[in-house]
């Protein structure tokens, strides 16, 4: 009985050590999934406290903020993803040096170096977009919606200016996960979700109400700052002053081809995740968009804490890849969907279980939340989709995106469902129309993944 026992509980670092890299827990994936623990803890407080702080229709406006906010992935277009994928490629041939700067082949530093420049410029240009564009944007359309006496106006302008500033930090945190400091990056998003939520928290509690979307951004901004000066400030230095004399990474010929692919699939995505509150709001009014805002937003986290395994493997996805090291790569790739697929559905039960039994013993808190059929319905929806992230980073680590076709059809039919199903049947119509999508495409993912590795690694 002793030696079972051994077998499930470490006796020693070293057998603990050895647990945590059969379950592909790195560094960079442990501070992942701090991360994601603590959304998890933080997520359910701050939704006691937007319950029992929040009038109903301040929630709903609050969610909708969060919902309409996403519309800047129409300024990113898909460039965040696109600098993760070619800076991991020239990072192979290149490292940090004891002072933080870069070191290492030329010709690759050259690339790196035209990479950054043609980045800083793109979000520098987009945040000024969203600032004016989503701030005069959102206010025509929450003027014609359902009145409300709740104040709004004010809120709003400040979170896109603030949302706009933090767009500008956006090619940084990509140039650094695609040059593999992906162990920094998640340690500091930790304490900045941490900061963050407190900061939620006090704001809620001292009635800060649509000023605490704008006070939390803030917290974050500070907490980047902070974090690049003392961390990153050399490297940032080494890469902007370094002059590309080499070859460059032309954005017409080299980034172009895979961008609009991945934008096209990332705007996609907005109506695939992003229009339910926004379209509930506008037909069913703030009430019922805040109860799905709030659902929505739980059943996020499964996704979140199953990427937490995913997101930091990207750059050595692209790095094996570049190595043509398929054999490492595949073993890898499986071993994280192996996890992806236990920890999805072990979420996805656990919350289907807290969400029942509120309604069963009927706290007053679940009328917040949506019933128990329409959020039955999206977690299986979402599992779907969560299950299907090991695949899709496979193939876009390789500079390129074979599911575009997919994403595309994925957001048109999603985005229609939605506002048909939406608007005359409410939740349950915008639930199951986004189920009955994602039985259809995820896996015909699966099919173009088993299609594209074989012609990609066995030519």
């Amino acid at each position: 009985m002793r030696e079972k026992l051994k077998e499930f509980f470490p006796s020693s670092k070293a057998d603990l050590i050895s647990i945590l890299q059969k379950a592909e827990v790195d560094r960079a994936v442990f501070y992942g999934l701090l991360s994601r623990v603590w959304g998890v803890i933080a997520g359910p407080v701050t939704a006691l406290l937007i319950a029992t702080k929040f009038s109903p229709e301040v929630q709903g406006y609050y969610y909708t903020f969060a919902n309409l906010l996403a519309l800047q992935i129409f300024v990113e277009l898909g460039l965040g993803l696109v600098i993760v994928q070619f800076a991991s490629h020239e990072w192979s041939r290149l490292s940090l040096s004891p002072q933080g700067e870069i070191t290492g082949d030329p010709e690759a530093l050259s690339k790196l170096s035209s990479l950054a420049a043609v980045a800083l410029k793109w979000f520098l240009i987009g945040g000024l977009i969203v600032v004016l564009g989503l701030g005069f944007g959102g206010h025509l359309f929450f003027s014609l919606s359902p009145a409300s006496d709740v104040n709004w106006v004010s809120p709003w302008f400040l979170l896109c200016a603030l949302t706009g500033a933090n767009i500008c930090l956006v090619p940084i945190w990509s140039l650094l996960e695609g040059c593999n400091q992906v162990s920094s990056i998640y340690f500091f998003r930790f304490w900045q979700g941490l900061f963050a939520s407190v900061s939620i928290w006090v704001a809620i509690y001292f009635g800060a109400n649509l000023w605490v979307a704008s006070i939390s951004t803030t917290v974050t901004l500070a907490c980047a700052g902070v974090f690049i000066r003392r961390k990153y400030w050399n490297f940032l230095k080494s890469l902007l002053a370094s002059r590309p004399t080499g070859p460059r990474l032309d954005w017409r010929e080299d980034i172009l081809p895979m961008q609009w692919r991945i934008a096209l699939s990332s705007v996609s995505g907005y109506f695939v995740f992003s229009l339910f509150t926004p379209v509930l709001f506008h037909y069913h009014g703030p009430l019922l968009a805040g109860q799905f805002g709030m659902t929505w937003n739980i059943v996020g986290i499964i996704g979140s804490i199953s990427n937490a395994w995913i997101a930091p493997k990207a750059p050595q996805f692209g790095m094996l890849i570049a190595l043509k090291n398929y054999v490492v790569l595949d073993t890898l790739f499986w071993r994280l969907t192996k996890i992806v697929v236990l920890i999805t559905l072990l979420l996805s039960l656990c919350c289907w279980l807290c969400i029942y039994i509120i309604n069963i013993l009927h706290y007053s808190i679940a009328e917040r939340f949506l019933p128990v059929l329409p959020t039955v319905i999206l977690l299986l929806a979402q599992a779907l989709v969560t299950i299907s992230m090991p695949f899709s980073t496979y193939l876009r680590a390789h500079k390129k995106e074979p599911l575009l076709l997919l994403s595309v059809m994925s957001g048109i039919l999603t985005g229609l469902s939605t506002f048909i199903f939406g608007k005359y049947y409410a939740a349950n119509g915008a639930a199951v129309g986004y189920l009955a999508v994602n039985l259809i495409v995820i896996p015909l993912v699966v099919a173009v993944w088993y299609r594209s590795r074989k012609a990609w690694h066995f030519q």
